[in-house]
């Protein structure tokens, strides 16, 4: 239904949120609140029943409620001396004070949809494998490189993982791809191999018309990221590492690949059907939630390769060694990590930041492997992105 006041339209069907006819990119907490306060327009909604309703009853910090509503202001083209949107009751909570139509149960028939499309698009990989890319947004070119088994489709139709892609897309002309398959060798195992995945970030550049970009890499796609970066200086405007890590975890501890902890749990039982198996193995990568966002995730793992890919990836991520590469990468670099990372450990960053010409490293205070709408550590991660990439904007 869609929900009409001031210059806004917030429709709780398709999650959007428009203004002045143009979509406005918002976090999940952010949108609940809105959506929270249209529905009790023109009564008072208290601190507990934002709690209950936004944050489903958990306790949650002062700084973090008010970033909520400063943020859930913005997204209204209001602010804390203006309020003319949202009124703050002291002591007591808020109100929306902005007159609200009548839910419409449908648009009317000449009005577009106000949902963002993904138009998914297929190239051939360097080994004959299906290349899966979409872009959104407009403004200066961002290419995002994830783990090799993240599902661009399944991501979106998750909204905390859409969300993180539409608040790029908001400033850059974002283009995202997942690679289908794997070629196999003569075991029948699958072959991972990070110089080819390296090229195929060309690949997906040259499909979509980017010439020279920035690019965006997240844990496991670091490794393609920083061999293409390496390889195509002249492309490569900036780079942006996200989770990112010198050494497999195997390496670094000196052990064998078959003692890995996450291993074992994806052998016992890698089906999409598995919420349980899924949701543990993805808890030591996000153990901040929100609790949706590591269920999506699991799903979109699951959903995306067997797991017999699984275990391949798993086996050369632990194995991988960035070391001779780091010193020659010559775009500027930001790295951003998660201080109380328990998958790859802060001093993994800090290694890395060591090794790259003049990089930079932004510790972002949370647990969370990769930075996530609906953590507090979200809109520091964003506005430090936006900053670095201030001069491609």
């Amino acid at each position: 239904m869609e929900h009409r006041f001031a210059d806004c339209v917030l429709d709780d069907a398709r999650l959007t949120l428009m203004r002045d006819g143009a979509p406005v990119a918002v976090e999940p907490k952010v949108f609940d609140l809105i959506h929270l306060l249209v529905r009790n327009a023109g009564d008072l909604v208290t601190r507990d029943q934002m709690i209950e309703e936004v944050w489903q009853g958990r306790i949650i910090s002062e700084s973090a409620i008010s970033a909520c509503i400063a943020a859930a202001r913005r997204a209204l083209g209001d602010d804390g001396k203006t309020q003319a949107v949202i009124r703050t009751v002291a002591r007591r909570g808020l109100m929306l004070v902005a007159d609200v139509s009548a839910p419409s149960l449908e648009a009317p028939a000449n009005e577009p949809s106000s949902a963002i499309v993904q138009r998914v698009r297929y190239i051939k990989g360097t080994e004959g494998e299906s290349i899966a890319y979409a872009v959104n947004g407009n403004g200066p070119p961002l290419l995002r490189v994830d783990a090799p088994a993240w599902d661009i489709e399944t991501e979106w139709n998750s909204r905390y993982w859409r969300d993180a892609t539409q608040a790029l897309a908001q400033s850059y002309r974002l283009a995202r791809f997942t690679r289908r398959d794997f070629k196999k060798a003569g075991t029948g195992a699958p072959c991972i191999d990070h110089d080819a995945m390296a090229e195929e970030i060309g690949l997906v550049a040259d499909a979509v018309g980017f010439d020279r970009f920035a690019l965006f890499s997240q844990s496991g796609g670091v490794h393609a990221a920083l061999r293409f970066a390496v390889r195509h200086p002249t492309r490569v405007s900036r780079l942006v590492i996200a989770g990112g890590y010198v050494e497999g975890r195997s390496r670094r501890s000196g052990t064998d690949v078959s003692s890995d902890a996450f291993r074992r749990l994806i052998t016992e039982g890698w089906r999409a059907e598995a919420d349980g198996i899924g949701a543990a193995f993805m808890l030591a990568y996000l153990p901040e939630g929100p609790l949706d966002a590591i269920m999506a995730a699991a799903r979109n793992f699951q959903g995306s390769v067997s797991k017999e890919t699984e275990l391949a990836l798993r086996d050369a991520i632990n194995t991988v060694d960035n070391t001779a590469l780091l010193p020659l990468v010559r775009c500027p670099t930001l790295i951003v990590h998660a201080r109380h990372d328990a998958v790859h450990p802060l001093s993994e960053a800090r290694k890395m930041a060591a090794a790259i010409p003049d990089a930079e490293l932004v510790v972002l205070e949370t647990a969370n492997h990769l930075p996530l709408p609906g953590n507090p550590a979200w809109d520091v991660f964003l506005a430090t992105f936006h900053d670095f990439m201030g001069a491609e904007r």
